[in-house]
């Protein structure tokens, strides 16, 4: 069949992101899978039917690279401008397709450690008691605090920068990146701005690892060698996957612990449930993962063929042509009601079925999903047992989103912390 024009009768994507799951609703009323608009009018299909996406997600059909597969890109129509380049530029396994994103991962698995991970454990129990004390003092006036500036922002990016040996000071520097790197309504400048100091901050980092190397993600990435060809990561190759683990493996856990903190705090009686043992603090995490996705809609997949969708359990008669860009709606799909009924969108720690697909799907599940796990496991009843009087500042309607459709956040999240319970410790 070919690629298709995907221009007419398009839903155009807020790249603001400022109403997500309204936008969600809108994408799944068109069908499993539609026509969206992206910025600059790059045109994609959005896939918001569950068990569709899943098989998708493991389709070896479907391609994270666009230098292969996505014509847009071979044909230099996707300029360094667009909002998105980062996201289908980089070159690591998170754009990397058959053996190649094969290669990657297992190189980046033997720095990657479960043995790494769990050792952070009693770091991120620390940076955890040492935030929730700087709030208690804040608030001792009465004063709201903004819980996402002072404990959802800096516990992850602590806990990322230890995990790769970012020095401390660059903190206050990789949050300004990351953040641009997520503003999908940024301007030209800022995109360029923005990928010309990425490069600059892993450059740095890597040059001093490489000077002395520690007992760190990137002295392990730099030493990681292929058992097979007994190859290292390229320089290029090593810079991008860091980009994409420093980045996207702190802002995930930044929006999960937010969303979790949020929900629980406009629905106290789910709140009620875990104080009473009725549901514990992993029905919380995956709720949240389910029905708020930290990733909204993830750029992008590419059709190395033509999909008959039909095929895979969708539309009759309908196919994603060869070359076509595909957009995984995390949003809609966990919301999906002939997955989870007439009330997916509510949240309900009780819910027998919270699969989800937050950490993605296949072999490009997150590898770093069991750190947002244990940070989100740690943070969340370290909070609710140091301020059980907890509760939000400002109405629900008055929370701004972050301004992007990939992240799935808020700008702010103020709340007052009430009568501090000396004895609960943190």
């Amino acid at each position: 069949m070919g690629q298709q024009d995907l221009s007419q009768d398009s839903i155009v994507i807020d790249p603001t992101g400022r109403d997500i799951h309204g936008e969600a609703a809108r994408i799944r009323k068109r069908g499993p899978v539609t026509r969206v608009g992206l910025p600059d009018g790059v045109q994609a299909w959005a896939v918001s039917d569950t068990e569709l996406l899943k098989r998708l997600l493991t389709d070896s059909r479907v391609s994270k690279d666009p230098r292969q597969h996505w014509p847009s890109w071979i044909n230099g129509e996707i300029s360094p401008e667009w909002p998105l380049f980062t996201w289908v530029a980089v070159q690591n396994m998170f754009t990397a397709y058959g053996g190649e994103h094969k290669r990657l991962r297992t190189l980046v698995a033997k720095a990657f450690t479960a043995r790494r991970t769990a050792a952070l454990q009693p770091r991120i129990e620390e940076i955890t008691t040492e935030l929730l004390d700087r709030m208690d003092e804040a608030g001792r006036g009465g004063e709201p605090v903004d819980l996402r500036e002072g404990f959802c922002y800096p516990l992850p990016i602590r806990v990322i920068s230890e995990l790769f040996g970012l020095p401390e000071e660059k903190g206050a520097e990789l949050r300004s990146i990351v953040d641009s790197i997520f503003h999908t309504a940024a301007t030209p400048e800022e995109v360029t701005d923005t990928y010309a100091r990425l490069y600059a901050v892993m450059s740095e980092l890597v040059a001093g690892k490489r000077e002395h190397p520690g007992d760190d993600l990137t002295s392990g990435l730099i030493a990681a060698r292929d058992d097979e060809g007994d190859t290292r990561l390229s320089e290029q190759e090593l810079l991008d996957t860091l980009v994409l683990m420093i980045s996207a493996g702190h802002e995930t856990t930044v929006n999960l612990i937010d969303n979790a903190i949020h929900a629980l705090l406009t629905h106290p009686e789910q709140l009620a449930l875990v104080r009473a043992g009725t549901a514990s603090w992993d029905d919380v995490i995956e709720e949240t993962l389910r029905v708020q996705a930290p990733v909204a809609s993830l750029p992008l997949r590419y059709a190395a063929e033509d999909l008959a969708l039909g095929e895979l359990g969708g539309p009759e008669g309908m196919v994603i042509g060869k070359g076509d860009a595909i957009l995984a709606s995390y949003a809609a799909a966990g919301r999906d009601p002939a997955k989870y009924g007439k009330d997916a969108d509510r949240f309900d720690v009780t819910r027998v079925d919270k699969e989800h697909l937050a950490f993605g799907y296949g072999v490009h599940h997150c590898l770093g999903a069991p750190l947002g796990r244990m940070e989100a496991r740690i943070a969340l009843p370290a909070l609710f047992d140091r301020f059980p009087d907890l509760q939000l500042h400002v109405a629900d309607e008055e929370l701004s989103p972050v301004e992007s459709f990939i992240s799935n956040g808020h700008h702010s999240l103020p709340a007052r912390l009430g009568p501090v319970r000396r004895d609960a410790g943190a």
